[in-house]
């Protein structure tokens, strides 16, 4: 089944042999020839696709419902959508995004358990169902404003070893779960499933065992009480680069068998899951530019002859982004980021202590309290990767400063390989559905048959 959706996707086709970070040099060297030299990002689609034949793979059971807070940018969206692969909406501005897309309501969950009245009223005028809850107040608001709703009563999990934890805030605790589901069927609603999640940056595959038996507890309650339980949504805390203690294919092993022996492939239950910086922290590299330096001399600390009368001293770099931009992610997501140099250092290069501020006057604004760079200049560059979760979802205009531009790009080979799957038959996920019907070329939306080549005339 080919997809219908034709969504706007802008970006530029990369030729044979570049990649984005050719086009990253590219734009530093276009960008070095003004005096402008602002802050931009370049985010790769193809990584985005790549990511999720890597989900397929090791979590072929599961099917990904993208979690739109993470990056609401709309040609992520739109190549995720094209993938057919769900949405995780927790407000309707997100719902109105992904529906305009043409996303079927059935592939949206408003995993939201705190939802204003008026986004449930929405919710049910635009066909949404499936909805989650962890309280008997949101029972009576659904039951009251919502004519048809798919209910997934959200559990507490032990996030205590997950870098930003959720539990604190959703999740029943198992003891009451019996009642909200007792109070939910004197309601007359229909809970269809279970919902977690272990927690934003998981370290502890073992928390999604032990989340995965609670549910299964939680789905004996349900039976016994008459509903029909066959969702079972293991949410999100995927890492989104392989720079991190835990890898991906080492929670997905765990997950895989403990969800044989909780629920079975013959149990009959769909199981789905809310990732998100996993599709699209490492699409995305940010590149800023020095715009003012300070040099901070220490005192003589010369103990002996050879060290007597030498200076050491800190450098203080300041960059057109920060916490308040690109970089909140320091203060949201607990994020370390720290640069590389576009231009390899010399081999005998001396490397000094440095901090790198954002733009702003707030003395909070500060990327990196310490690390170790060259003696760079003002409208020198630095290079940030695995930058596309939580960062322009909440970036902000304060104090006036811009965020940066996005330069969307693919690799022509990843276009292709997806137009291989789709013409024999194959799906691109756990639907049927693929990017093959998307008319896109360099960064113009075009409603011609999709290019066998690169546009020649818009390659990078």
């Amino acid at each position: 089944t080919m997809n219908t959706i034709t969504p706007e996707l802008e970006f530029t086709f990369l030729e044979e042999g570049f990649s984005a970070r050719d086009t990253v040099e590219q734009k530093i060297n276009e960008s070095s020839v003004t005096d402008d030299r602002d802050a931009f990002y370049v985010c790769d689609l193809g990584d985005v696709i790549k990511k999720h034949l890597r989900w397929t793979r090791a979590l072929p059971r599961i099917t990904p419902f993208y979690a739109v807070k993470c990056n609401d940018s709309r040609p992520v969206v739109a190549t995720l959508a094209s993938l057919g692969i769900g949405f995780d909406c927790a407000s309707k501005t997100e719902i109105q995004l992904v529906q305009s897309l043409g996303v079927d309501p059935s592939r949206i969950i408003y995993a939201n358990p705190c939802k204003q009245v008026s986004q449930i009223k929405y919710a049910s005028a635009h066909g949404i169902q499936m909805m989650t809850f962890d309280s008997e107040v949101e029972l009576m608001k659904v039951a009251r404003y919502h004519d048809n709703a798919k209910l997934v009563l959200r559990i507490a999990t032990d996030d205590s070893k997950a870098v930003c934890r959720l539990s604190v805030k959703f999740g029943a605790q198992l003891k009451s779960c019996r009642g909200l589901l007792e109070r939910a069927k004197e309601l007359g609603l229909d809970v269809i499933g279970v919902s977690f999640h272990v927690g934003s940056g998981c370290t502890d595959p073992a928390t999604y065992t032990q989340a995965i038996a609670d549910a299964r507890c939680v789905f004996d309650m349900g039976d016994e009480l008459g509903f029909n339980m066959h969702l079972l949504d293991i949410g999100g805390g995927f890492p989104g680069s392989d720079n991190v203690q835990l890898k991906f294919e080492e929670i997905t092993v765990v997950i895989n068998l403990a969800l044989d022996k909780y629920f079975p492939v013959d149990a009959g239950v769909k199981i789905i899951a809310e990732p998100g910086r996993f599709y699209v922290a490492s699409a995305y590299t940010l590149v800023v530019n020095i715009i003012a330096k300070k040099v901070i001399l220490d005192e003589d600390i010369g103990s002996d002859e050879e060290d007597e009368g030498t200076n050491e001293k800190t450098l203080m770099y300041y960059v057109n982004d920060g916490v308040y931009g690109s970089f909140n992610c320091i203060f949201f997501d607990h994020a370390h980021c720290l640069p590389t140099l576009h231009k390899k250092p010399k081999p005998d290069e001396i490397m000094y202590p440095c901090s790198i501020w954002g733009p702003t006057c707030d003395g909070l604004d500060r990327i990196a309290e310490q690390c170790y760079l060259p003696d760079m200049q003002v409208g020198d560059w630095l290079v940030f990767d695995n930058m596309g979760a939580y960062t322009v979802a909440a970036s902000s205009t304060f104090n006036g400063f811009q965020r940066p531009d996005i330069h969307y790009v693919m690799s022509h080979s990843v276009w292709q390989h997806v137009q291989q799957i789709c013409s024999h038959g194959m799906p691109a996920s756990t639907e049927e559905s693929c990017l093959f019907e998307v008319p896109a070329c360099c960064g113009r939306e075009s409603s011609l048959e999709i290019p066998t080549k690169p546009c020649q005339a818009h390659v990078v």
